[in-house]
Formats: C-alpha cells, sequence, structure tokens
C-alpha cells in the first residue's frame, strides 16, 4: 500500500480515482498470486509473482498512462487544428473573393496602360526607322565625298613626293652658300657675265625691278640694270633665309615666263660655265633651276589643291549636316528607349498583378475545393476532437487493466487471463472508475499496423499471440517465450533482422566473443 502511495502519487489522477487505483494494485497483486496457486494445480506449471512484478505494476502504469494521454491529446489537437484551418479557409474564401474583385479593375487598366504604350512604341519605332534611313542615306553621300576628297588628296600627295626631290635639291644648293661666299659676290666691282646673268634671275624671281641707267655703250638711251638692285638684295642680312623661306608654291606665272624665256633657255644659264665666275653664283643658279623644275609641279598640283579644298569644304558640310540628323536620331532613339523602358515597367507591374490575381484564384479554388471536400467533416471532427478530450479523463481504468495485464498474466493461458481481466474489469467499475465490459488489450495498446507488421515477420494472427506481442512490446522486463512450435523464434529473427540481431546460445563456443563484440 505504502509503495504504491508513493508512486502513484506523483501522477496527475483525481484523488477518488487514485485511492481506486492503489487499491486495485493491492488487488492485482493479491489476485494474480491466488492465480498461480490455481494455475499450478490444474496445469502443474510454476508461476511466480514476486514484488519486482508489483513495481513493474506502477512503472507500468505510470508509462503506458502518459503515453496513451499524451497520443489522446496529441489526436485531439489534429482534429481541432483540421477544424481550424477549415473554419480559416472558410473566412479566407471571402476575403479572396473581395481581393479579386478589388485586383480586376487594376489589372484592367495596367493592361490598357500597357496596350497604350505598345502603340506610342510602335509609332515611335517607325519615326526611327525613318530618321535611320535619311541617316544612312546621308552617310552614304558623306562616305562617297570623303572617298572623293581622299582620292584627290592621294594624287596630290603622289605629286607632292615627285617634287620634294626637286624642293630638297633647290635647299641643298642654298646650303653651300656661305656669308663669305656672298660678301664676294657683292663687293664684285665688274662683276662677270654669268654672275650678272645668275643675280638678275634672283632679282626677277623676287619680282625686284632693275634700276634704269645710261646706256654703258654710249647710246644716249637709258638702260635696265639689276646690277644696283642685286648688290642691296646681297647687302640683306635675310637674303639666305628669304630664298630658304621664298613662297615658292606661289610664283606669278608671268615672271615665270620671263625666267624660262630669258634664263632657262640661255645655254650660258648653266651651273657648270657659272662655277668659274663664283661659287655663290654657281649655287643661286643650282637654286633658281631647282625652283623653276618644282614650280611646274606646284603647278600642277594647284588646281588639284583646289579641287581638294573644295571636296573637303564639301565633305565638312556634309558632315555637320550629317551630325544634327544624328543628333536628332539619337533623340528620337532615346524618346524610344524611354518609352520602352515605361513598357517595361507596365508590363512588369500587369505581370505582377496577373500573378496576384493567378494565385488568388488558385487560393480561392484549393480552399473551395477544401471547403467542399472536408466540410462534411467539420462537425464529425468537432466531434471526435471532443470525444478524445472526454476519453482522456475515461483512460485510467483500462490503462490500469492493461498494465496489470502486461505485469502479471504473461505466463498464462488464454483462459486464466480472460477469467483474471473480466474479475480486474468488474472491481475496477466497482471503484467508480470506468473501464469497458469489452476490454481488449489488443484495443487498448494495440496499433493495427505494427500488428500487420508482427503478422508479416511470423507472428499469428490470433489473439492470443497478438495479445503476447503487445505485452512483450510494453513490458519493462525482458521476455521469456515457451515457444515449443518456434514461432516467437522466427518472429523475433525476422522482425530484428534489419537490426542485425545476433543469436547466441549458452552452449555455443562464440558465446562471449559474440556477447563482447554486440
Amino acid at each position: 500500500l505504502a509503495v504504491a502511495t508513493k508512486f502513484l502519487g506523483e501522477i496527475d489522477l483525481p484523488e477518488n480515482e487514485r485511492a481506486a487505483c492503489i487499491e486495485m494494485c493491492q488487488e492485482f497483486h493479491t489476485s494474480t498470486q491466488n492465480m498461480a496457486v490455481e494455475y499450478f494445480l490444474r496445469l502443474q506449471r510454476h508461476t511466480y509473482v514476486t514484488p519486482t512484478s508489483y513495481l513493474e505494476l506502477i512503472s507500468t502504469f505510470k508509462e503506458l498512462l502518459s503515453k496513451k494521454r499524451e497520443e489522446l491529446m496529441t489526436g485531439k489537437r489534429r482534429y481541432e487544428v483540421g477544424v481550424e484551418k477549415l473554419v480559416y479557409a472558410a473566412g479566407e474564401v471571402s476575403v479572396m473573393q473581395d481581393e479579386l474583385i478589388q485586383l480586376q479593375p487594376a489589372l484592367q487598366q495596367a493592361a490598357a496602360d500597357v496596350k497604350e504604350i505598345m502603340t506610342k512604341v510602335e509609332s515611335e519605332s517607325e519615326d526611327v526607322a525613318k530618321v535611320e534611313e535619311v541617316v544612312k542615306a546621308d552617310e552614304a553621300v558623306a562616305n562617297e565625298q570623303a572617298e572623293a576628297a581622299n582620292a584627290i588628296r592621294t594624287e596630290c600627295d603622289a605629286r607632292l613626293a615627285e617634287a620634294m626631290p626637286i624642293l630638297q635639291a633647290a635647299l641643298a644648293a642654298l646650303d653651300t652658300l656661305t656669308p663669305a661666299d656672298i660678301t664676294v659676290v657683292k663687293s664684285m666691282k665688274s662683276p662677270p657675265k654669268g654672275v650678272r646673268l645668275v643675280m638678275e634671275a634672283v632679282c626677277i624671281l623676287k619680282d625686284i625691278k632693275p634700276d634704269r641707267i645710261p646706256d654703258p655703250g654710249g647710246s644716249g638711251k637709258m638702260v635696265e640694270d639689276f646690277w644696283g638692285p642685286s648688290k642691296r638684295v646681297l647687302g640683306d642680312i635675310k637674303f639666305l633665309d628669304g630664298l630658304i623661306n621664298f613662297d615658292k608654291d606661289n610664283i606669278p606665272p608671268r615672271i615665270m615666263k620671263v625666267i624660262s624665256d630669258r634664263f632657262l633657255s640661255n645655254e650660258d644659264f648653266d651651273p657648270v660655265k657659272i662655277k668659274t665666275a663664283s661659287t655663290a653664283a654657281e649655287g643661286l643658279c643650282k637654286w633658281i633651276k631647282a625652283i623653276c623644275e618644282y614650280d611646274v609641279q606646284a603647278k600642277i598640283i594647284a588646281p588639284k589643291k583646289a579641287a581638294l579644298a573644295v571636296a573637303e569644304g564639301d565633305y565638312n558640310k556634309a558632315m555637320a549636316a550629317l551630325e544634327i540628323k544624328r543628333a536628332q536620331l539619337r533623340e528620337v532613339q532615346k524618346k524610344l528607349a524611354d518609352l520602352e523602358a515605361v513598357l517595361e515597367q507596365n508590363k512588369a507591374r500587369f505581370k505582377d498583378l496577373q500573378d496576384d490575381v493567378d494565385l488568388c484564384t488558385k487560393k480561392l479554388q484549393r480552399a473551395e475545393e477544401l471547403i467542399g471536400g472536408l466540410g462534411g467533416e467539420k462537425d464529425r471532427w468537432t466531434s471526435t476532437a471532443k470525444e478524445l478530450g472526454e476519453r482522456y479523463h475515461l483512460l485510467t481504468g483500462e490503462i490500469l487493466v492493461a498494465s496489470g495485464a502486461v505485469a502479471y498474466l504473461g505466463p498464462f493461458t488464454l483462459e486464466f487471463r480472460e477469467d483474471q481481466i473480466k474479475k480486474w474489469v468488474d472491481q475496477v467499475n466497482s471503484l467508480d472508475i470506468y473501464c469497458s465490459r469489452d476490454f481488449s488489450l489488443m484495443a487498448i495498446l494495440g496499433r493495427p499496423v505494427e500488428i500487420r507488421a508482427w503478422n508479416i515477420f511470423g507472428l499469428p494472427t490470433d489473439s492470443f499471440s497478438v495479445d503476447n506481442g503487445i505485452i512483450v512490446k510494453n513490458a519493462r522486463r525482458w521476455p521469456l517465450m515457451i515457444d515449443p512450435q518456434s514461432q516467437a523464434n522466427k518472429w523475433i529473427k525476422n522482425m530484428e533482422k534489419a537490426n542485425n540481431l545476433s543469436v547466441i546460445r549458452m552452449s555455443g563456443s562464440d558465446y562471449v566473443r559474440v556477447l563482447e563484440n554486440a
């Protein structure tokens, strides 16, 4: 009594049930002791009811009561959650219907916006295409003008390339002159004919007018004389610089005609002949001849340069006009790009709204399907949850009897078990604790899926064998099985095969090794 009082005092029970449980624990123990005597007298089988059995009864009762209460509460909560979800779904249907109604105008407006902007984009695309055509045409014209200018430039460059050696020869001729050579020529009182001839050509080339003096031959007439101007030119300290930087590209034709008629056709105007008179005059003669040769090329190049300037001017004008068109193209392209960006934004907004509508529609459909399919279950689930809640308080008696069966009735045959359980059920009910008159250990502690698996593994399907399996599963002590037909042996081996069960015999040579390695 003291042991039961101590251990059962830890369980959450009404006081009347606690007192009844304490009394029944004593009843289980003493009645089983009496049944063991009768069992021996009738079947000659010893069965021992020990204090340990009593402790196992109490521990099994505590454990099974807690486990079953938790299972009931879990099941009750599952049904309650199901009912809550049905109620929530019913409420959400109305909310989602309102949401769909509110989304439709926004969706229609978004679709209209997309359509309007697409129309604008199509119009702008046509404008861009037109401007692009104009720009392409202008680019083609500009490219043709550029090609024409490049052709003229190439020809000018070729001509200049031919003239450059001549120009270099002219400059080389000047390089032979020194200030001392110039001074010698300037100081001549009566310069040789060749020197006079060269200096006269220099003055004419530089467009310097001659002096008019009386004819030295005594004719009494005034004649042109270039020696005076020549000396003045030679006296200029920048004389050589003037020749080096001479404007060779713009010599008037009249001057070149005089040079050609009066000097180039003159046999005495020869650097070789003039060298005998003066080395300075020789260099000047070479320079004049080179300048004349260069002028021939320059006169050919000049119209081409003019044509090049005109072509480049036309090209620059075309490029300026083209750049204006390109700016217009960039402007309409930017406008089109901005419209396309706005279009993409509106498409994205429309898609988001459409997705919201689709999602809301699917949710609404699922909710309606849920309510339609399970709407009739609401009352049943509510009722079942209520029944489970009520049964929670009716567990004590059935679990108490089941614990007694697990703790004490394992060794007994079906007849003795059924007789003892009937007495216990009557005794429990007499103490005002509910316990079904149709008590079944399989109904209280058995699980259909698990029992089916046991049957597959070899456990017989009769109620006595199933009850034995339930006792084995719920007993806290290791079971000793009376198994003349090896049914339990087969069942245990098959059931524990996946757990690598080791089978040993006390007489086996590897008994100790298997235990050590287990």
